[in-house]
This record gives structure tokens, sequence and C-alpha cells, in this order.
């Protein structure tokens, strides 16, 4: 299985913004983190950070036909970016919604998301542990 793996604005400051919400550990370190966990999975990632909407959805659409499954932390366009959510939907392969951080015990605003309805689960709260319950909910739902 051949899962992107697409980080959101702000998540190339992992490990220095706001440790104490999202933790220490960088974005290379969770990318290798995530890596070995999908190669005992028997899946291969390919990962893509963007601080920019259209990037995000250019990246969905030029990985469309590698991708089987798509794991996304979409950030803060998780509250308003109906064109990721169009983009995930148009791509039509399962797509799982990561947050390092519970979303639901934070402010407000945070609860709401646009893309979740596309998505075929959420996994949040549990830091890169988050990412690699996305990626065993995705080996799940293939078998």
């Amino acid at each position: 299985m051949n899962v992107l793996v697409v980080n959101g604005p702000n998540m190339n400051l992992l490990g220095e913004r706001e440790p104490a919400v999202y933790g220490r550990v960088t974005l290379p370190q969770l990318e290798r983190r995530v890596r070995a966990h999908a190669r005992k999975r028997r899946q291969r990632v390919r990962f893509f950070q963007s601080n920019h909407e259209g990037a995000i959805i250019d990246e969905l659409h030029k990985q469309r036909t590698w991708a089987d499954a798509v794991v996304i932390n979409p950030a803060a366009f998780t509250h308003y970016s109906y064109a990721i959510r169009d983009a995930l939907a148009a791509i039509a392969v399962p797509c799982v919604e990561v947050h390092l951080s519970d979303v639901n015990a934070r402010e407000e605003f945070r609860r709401i998301s646009v893309v979740r309805d596309v998505c075929v689960g959420v996994r949040a709260g549990r830091g890169v542990d988050s990412y690699l319950d996305a990626l065993d909910l995705l080996a799940e739902r293939v078998k």
C-alpha cells in the first residue's frame, strides 16, 4: 500500500513551536518514526509539507495515481479549507485526518473540521502515535 502523508501549515516548525502543545519531536523525526512503522506494515510512504493551501491541493492531485491512501494533518486548514476537503474527495482514496494534540480539548474553533466527512477516520491527541494509529487504521481497512 502506498500512503501519502501530508502536513499543513507550521508543521515545519514542529519541535520549536509551542512544545507544551505539540511536543519536541521535529518533522524529520516524525517522518522517520512514521516510515519505520509503515515499513513494518509493508506500506510505502511519501511525505509532503506546505504552508500553502494550493501547494497541498496540487500535491494531492499529483500523487493521486500513486497513493492508495492519505494521512493528512491539515493543521489550521482543518477548520476552513473546503478546497482541501474537495481535493481529498476528488482523489477518491481512503484518507485519515490526524492531529498531534487533542483538538477536542482545545479552543472551540479547533473542534471544527471541514475535512472530517471525507475521511475514514480521525486520530488525534497522541502526538506522533496519532500518525501510527492512522497507518494501522488504513492497514485494517485494506485487509
